[in-house]
């Protein structure tokens, strides 16, 4: 696994993996619905504080967001 910091990524790259982890299948947001944009602040705010990074695994060529405090 590779970790990969967020400002290594172009605008479009980074929305591009967040866009791939909010829309998967099976992602949870609880009872309360959110507009795409409303995913997409809270998952920014995630990989800004620290609380989440981006790691990309080369053996299945796979990115994903990881929460970093459980």
């Amino acid at each position: 696994m590779i970790t990969v910091p967020v400002e290594q990524l172009s605008e479009s790259a980074l929305l591009g993996v967040v866009d791939a982890f909010i829309l998967r299948e099976g992602t949870d947001y609880g009872h309360q619905d959110y507009t795409l944009d409303e995913k997409r602040r809270r998952v920014m705010a995630l990989l800004d504080n620290g609380d989440a990074e981006i790691c990309y695994y080369p053996e299945n060529e796979h990115i994903d967001i990881v929460l970093t405090s459980v």
